[in-house]
């Protein structure tokens, strides 16, 4: 709901994509009610509690302690603590889960539940699905090519940020840089177009863009060679130098202090692309013209390979003959 509420502020129809959304909700939260109250004796047919509630109860429990980290990750990321790299944040879900696969099949219990005399089936494919799923965590923790979790992208904090030495602090060690006027300046130098990407630290679908779309060859090798990535952080808690804050008014005529890095680029992406949601992908000639029209999440790696080379090509024919 909170990105449906920024992207409605921002974005050309908001007030019918606001009001279909909310609608959807609504009418999603009420159905339920709306369906025993037309049809009582459902409420007979459902299970009553017992000791199926409490590993019901259980099960959710672990499954908050492991969200639990994944917000820890956000705060982490976000305020540059450090604390929490990629590789111990897997390896924390790898002892949750693990735990969890125990407890499903009866070798932990807790003093609530109640004796089990044979394992229910729902329970054994539910611990035989979570000991899977434990197992392929396990590579993330390896510093080799398998340590990307594709299924579970966006969770875990990004490659880049781990125990091991990198050779870069850019995604996937591209030609990269977090700020804008450095990008122009290396964009004018190299002869390159800027790929403008405003991220966050914790933007889920930048990440399972990073690593699921970015990763794919063609889509790589055309980031690498032909592009200047600039990778703007709209929710970096990062304190800008005291030279470099101000106050600014908006196009609305409202005030806005600009405190932190964050601060400065969400407000330079809603100012001028009027779009506050992320991913947000520009391409710009060192012009600072448009090549092509931005986009947003697009999981497609061919239809985003497509708009890439349609940048590329727009970009060329404004440097042709120069």
């Amino acid at each position: 709901l909170g990105s449906l509420l920024a992207g409605s502020l921002s974005s050309d129809g908001g007030a019918m994509q606001l009001s279909s959304g909310m609608a959807g909700f609504g009418f999603a939260l009420a159905l339920p009610f709306a369906l025993f109250a037309m049809f009582p004796n459902w409420l007979n047919a459902l299970p009553k509690s017992g000791g199926w509630l409490t590993t019901v109860k259980v099960v959710l429990g672990f499954l908050e302690v492991a969200l639990a980290f994944k917000f820890l990750s956000n705060a982490d990321l976000v305020m540059h603590w450090g604390l929490l790299k990629r590789e111990m944040f897997i390896g924390i879900w790898i002892v949750v889960f693990a735990l969890l696969t125990l407890y499903l099949f009866g070798f932990i219990r807790f003093k609530h539940d109640s004796p089990i005399k044979k394992l229910p089936k729902v329970r054994m494919i539910l611990g035989l699905l979570t000991g899977a799923f434990t197992l392929y965590l396990v590579p993330g923790v390896t510093n080799t090519k398998y340590n990307n979790l594709s299924l579970i992208s966006g969770f875990p904090p990004p490659l880049y940020y781990s125990i091991y030495p990198q050779k870069s602090q850019c995604i996937l060690s591209l030609n990269c840089t977090k700020d804008y006027d450095q990008g122009l300046q290396m964009a004018r130098e190299q002869g390159k177009p800027m790929l403008i990407d405003f991220t966050g630290y914790a933007c889920v679908n930048c990440r399972r863009m990073e690593e699921n779309v970015w990763t794919q060859p063609a889509v790589y090798k055309l980031l690498k060679e032909k592009f200047i990535i600039v990778s703007l952080y709209v929710d970096d808690k990062k304190k800008l130098p005291a030279a470099e804050q101000f106050t600014y008014t908006t196009k609305d005529g409202l005030t806005k202090d600009i405190t932190t890095v964050g601060d400065k680029w969400a407000t330079f992406q809603t100012e001028n692309f009027k779009n506050n949601s992320q991913p947000w992908y520009v391409i710009m000639n060192t012009n600072e013209a448009l090549m092509t029209h931005p986009v947003g999440y697009v999981p497609d790696a061919a239809e985003y390979l497509k708009w890439l080379e349609a940048g590329l090509a727009a970009y060329d024919k404004t440097t042709a003959g120069k």
